[in-house]
């Protein structure tokens, strides 16, 4: 698939558009993890498009791959700004009135915002390790992966994919290990939520426990979990037939086919 650009907020973002196979069914927006970009999600976009029948569209966020980074240093409220601002001008650039939205970790966090935000504009979420709150196992986790960083090829992996990867990666380290993150919670737009939300976690999650997706289930009417055995934090890597039976079998729904 060609990789595509386009300007948004005065950005150049890199972006992949792959067709509907079928009419009539929702675009799904897919939203990358912390360290993620376009390049990342591998061959999963073109999967997603021929078992669905979905148009996929899948983007590095500024910063990410070869999207251009801001101008200004990241703050804890870097999801918001991606949910409340850069989301809706790139979907208002593309034409996408009524997205699926699909996110992955940080991306399933900035979902989850936007749905609470605008309740009247996606026609579902599906969420995969998301988070709404802070636990000490992320915590744990991120520590963990600042280790590989300075002790393994880490730096060398994420390079092939990033055009600066050590601000990718700071970025994220350094803003979830901060004092201010400690008591981030986006808990507060669940309730405001109305579209149907599929919530997928793994029961290996080196990040989460299971009350990341509970809370959801808890707080949004309309939520279908799923819970996967021999599944880490990338449930779309460890788990991918089972994420795109889930997936499509909510689409289905969705669209009552």
């Amino acid at each position: 698939m060609t990789m595509k650009h386009i300007v948004v907020g005065g950005l150049r973002l890199e972006y992949q558009d792959y067709p509907a196979h079928r009419p009539g069914l929702p675009c799904i927006v897919l939203l990358h993890e912390g360290l993620g970009c376009v390049a990342m999600w591998r061959h999963f976009p073109e999967r997603l498009a021929a078992v669905t029948g979905c148009r996929v569209l899948v983007w590095s966020r500024a910063g990410y791959g070869h999207s251009q980074a801001y101008a200004e240093a990241r703050t804890p409220r870097y999801m918001h700004r991606e949910a409340l601002e850069a989301l809706p001008a790139l979907l208002a650039e593309l034409g996408i009135e009524r997205p699926l939205l699909f996110g992955h970790s940080d991306g399933g966090s900035i979902a989850l915002i936007f749905a609470g935000a605008f309740p009247e504009v996606p026609v579902g979420a599906i969420v995969m390790a998301p988070h709404e709150f802070v636990e000490e196992v992320t915590l744990t986790g991120i520590l963990a992966a600042k280790t590989a960083w300075t002790a393994t090829d880490l730096p060398e992996k994420l390079g092939r994919y990033h055009a600066d990867v050590e601000q990718v990666f700071a970025d994220w380290n350094d803003t979830w290990l901060s004092p201010a993150f400690r008591d981030w919670n986006i808990e507060e737009y669940l309730p405001k939520i109305r579209c149907p939300v599929l919530a997928i976690q793994g029961e290996d999650d080196e990040y989460a426990t299971m009350r990341q997706i509970e809370a959801i289930a808890e707080q949004v009417a309309e939520t279908t979990l799923l819970k996967l055995p021999e599944c880490g934090h990338s449930p779309h890597r460890d788990q991918p037939a089972a994420v795109l039976g889930a997936v499509d079998a909510f689409v289905r729904r969705l669209s009552g086919s």
